[in-house]
């Protein structure tokens, strides 16, 4: 009779059956929205990131109900990441003894790649990046008189950059009213973000890892999958696509790419945060082409921005400003994927064998007319 009654009217006696469903319609809410509560703490546990975090490192300390919801979310992670499904396509097979380049250096000793023309598949790539639905922002600062760049830029990225992508143009300025107005595809946008300038062009060129940092975490991270930080006064002669884009990224310097480490024009003064001794170094990367996600891209300009801070303390400035940051923290934070010169080229410096195709083009100038202008 006790036994009919508990089944009846509820569960060991605990919880009557109205009771139950309610639990369970809370706990079903729960995970299907991607709360749990932490019971060891008294915390709401609301993003699978912070979720995973607490589960890496706070596991001894939680209930069982709570490791059981972490470890379903944990799996619904991997699974999502699981879900890009290429659809059947018609490409010619890679040739295990016959690489596609033979002339320059596809992969560092770290296994990171290095991008050269013929080395990917751009419709494989397209097709991956496009199931993910990635918004790519391009960061570049036209402080002063560099504004006069940005018609060119501005219209060749239309040409070029990331076609087919949602892009978010974020251009630093202190001439907001300057920015031209350019014809943009759908799903691309001009975001102008109004900074000050300084009187030295040294400092406006160290200012951006700053700037960078600051607006990667209030804005950034809301708006864009990735970030890619270049130079306003370029101009794009090629595809610049999504094979660029990984973790992070640099680009080969097109004036040292052949270059031994001692060549390399690192800051080599020890009492400089930028400091690069004569027997380490793996490349010279440009300071004027670089990004990643923009969780990546925010603890490079972060670190950087802190070490520049630091010299200036101690009325130190390295020899080549931001970029001498730049590398050392390369150095020491490997980049995992690497452009090679196709993606920052002069053609004053010429045309040789190995370059495919120039991408990125420096424009003619006056440096002494544009600068501290």
């Amino acid at each position: 009779m006790q036994k009919a009654q508990g089944k009846t009217e509820g569960v060991k006696g605990y919880f009557r059956k109205r009771h139950v469903h309610v639990i369970c319609c809370i706990t079903m809410l729960c995970f299907i929205f991607g709360y749990v509560w932490n019971t060891s703490n008294g915390t709401w546990l609301d993003t699978p990131i912070q979720i995973c975090n607490t589960m890496r490192n706070n596991t001894q300390d939680l209930d069982d109900f709570t490791k059981i919801k972490l470890l379903s979310n944990h799996i619904c992670l991997l699974e999502d990441s699981l879900q890009i499904e290429l659809p059947r396509m018609i490409y010619t097979k890679p040739q295990t003894l016959k690489p596609p380049r033979t002339d320059v250096l596809m992969m560092t000793p770290w296994f990171a790649p290095i991008v050269w023309e013929g080395t990917y598949n751009s419709e494989i790539l397209n097709e991956q990046f496009r199931q993910r639905n990635v918004t790519i922002g391009l960061t570049v600062f036209a402080i002063k008189k560099y504004v006069v760049f940005l018609q060119k830029f501005l219209e060749t990225a239309e040409t070029y950059f990331m076609v087919g992508y949602r892009v978010n143009y974020y251009i630093f300025t202190d001439r907001p009213e300057a920015v031209p107005k350019v014809a943009l595809k759908e799903g691309r946008n001009i975001v102008v973000l109004q900074v000050q300038n300084y009187a030295r062009w040294q400092e406006i060129s160290m200012r951006r890892m700053e700037m960078i940092s600051y607006f990667s975490q209030q804005q950034f991270i809301n708006e864009v999958s990735y970030l890619v930080c270049v130079d306003a006064d370029m101009r794009f002669n090629d595809q610049v696509g999504v094979e660029i884009l990984s973790n992070l990224f640099g680009t080969l310097h097109p004036g040292f790419y052949a270059s031994e480490r001692q060549s390399f024009t690192y800051e080599r003064r020890p009492a400089s945060q930028a400091y690069v001794p004569h027997d380490e170094g793996d490349f010279y990367y440009m300071g004027s082409f670089f990004g990643g996600t923009v969780k990546e891209v925010y603890k490079l300009t972060k670190k950087c921005h802190e070490a520049i801070m630091m010299d200036k303390a101690k009325g130190i400035e390295a020899i080549w400003h931001e970029e001498s940051h730049l590398n050392k923290y390369f150095l020491y934070h490997k980049p995992t994927k690497i452009l090679s010169p196709e993606y920052m080229w002069d053609n004053n410096m010429g045309s040789p064998a190995i370059l495919k195709k120039r991408r990125f083009l420096a424009v003619p100038k006056n440096h002494a007319a544009i600068r501290n202008k």
